[in-house]
C-alpha cells in the first residue's frame, strides 16, 4: 500500500488536486483511509518541496509563475539531455524495445490529452531509468513532480500530441543508433518545442481574460 505522500503526491500529479487547491489534513486522512500524522508528514515534506505553499494557517498547492516556469524548463532540459545522452550509451537492446513499443502504444490515445499526459510520464520516467544512473533518475522524479504544478498538459494543444509521438519516435531511433550525440539533440528539442508551446498557450489564456479596465494597449 502506498504511503501518504505517495497518495498526495499521485494525486497532484493526475490533476485530483490542482494548483491553487487547499489541502485540509482531516479531508485527506479520511479520503486516503489513513492516521492524520502520516498526512502531517507528508504536508510537512511536501512544503519543504515547494510543493505547497501556506496561505496563512492553510497549505495549498502551488503556482508557477513566468520565471519559474522558465527555470523548471531550463533544469529540466539539461537533466533530461544527460538522460538521453547516457541512454543511448547504456540502454539495454529490451529496454529500447520497451520505448519503441510505448511509442507505438500511445499513437491510440493521440487524441485523449489527459490519457496521453499519463502515458508522457511513463515514457520519460523509462528513458530515465535507461541511463542506469540511479543519482539522475531521482533528481529526474522531483523535476517532474514540479511539472504537475502546471494546470494543463502542452499536450492538449491542437496537433501538439502527434507532434510530441513523432519526437517520441525520433528519441527513441537515436537511442537505439547508440548515437548520444543525436539522443541529446533530440530529447532538446523535444523539450524547446512543449516549452514554446506552453508559452504559446499561456500567453493565449492571457489574452482571454476579461478587462480589467487598465490601459489594453499600453
Amino acid at each position: 500500500m502506498k504511503d501518504a505522500y505517495s497518495l498526495i503526491v499521485s494525486a497532484i500529479e493526475t490533476g485530483v488536486f490542482r494548483p491553487g487547491d487547499r489541502l485540509v489534513e482531516s479531508e485527506l486522512a479520511e479520503r486516503f483511509g489513513v492516521s492524520r500524522t502520516p498526512v502531517r508528514e507528508a504536508l510537512q515534506r511536501l512544503e519543504t518541496q515547494s510543493m505547497l505553499k501556506r496561505d496563512g494557517r492553510s497549505l495549498i498547492i502551488a503556482t508557477l509563475d513566468h520565471n519559474q516556469l522558465a527555470e523548471l524548463y531550463t533544469v529540466r532540459a539539461e537533466l533530461e539531455a544527460l538522460a538521453a545522452r547516457l541512454a543511448a550509451r547504456n540502454a539495454s537492446p529490451e529496454e529500447i524495445r520497451v520505448l519503441g513499443a510505448m511509442v507505438a502504444e500511445d499513437q491510440a490515445i493521440v487524441n485523449d490529452p489527459q490519457a496521453l499526459a499519463r502515458a508522457n510520464r511513463r515514457f520519460h520516467h523509462q528513458v530515465h531509468l535507461a541511463s542506469h544512473n540511479r543519482y539522475l533518475v531521482q533528481q529526474l522524479d522531483l523535476v517532474h513532480r514540479s511539472m504537475a504544478l502546471m494546470a494543463r498538459t502542452t499536450l492538449a494543444a491542437k496537433g501538439r500530441g502527434a507532434v510530441a509521438l513523432e519526437e517520441h519516435q525520433a528519441l527513441v531511433d537515436a537511442i537505439a543508433s547508440g548515437d548520444s550525440a543525436l539522443a541529446e539533440q533530440s530529447l532538446r528539442r523535444h523539450i524547446s518545442n512543449a516549452f514554446e508551446t506552453r508559452l504559446k498557450e499561456e500567453a493565449r489564456q492571457f489574452g482571454e481574460q476579461p478587462a480589467t479596465g487598465i490601459d489594453n494597449e499600453l
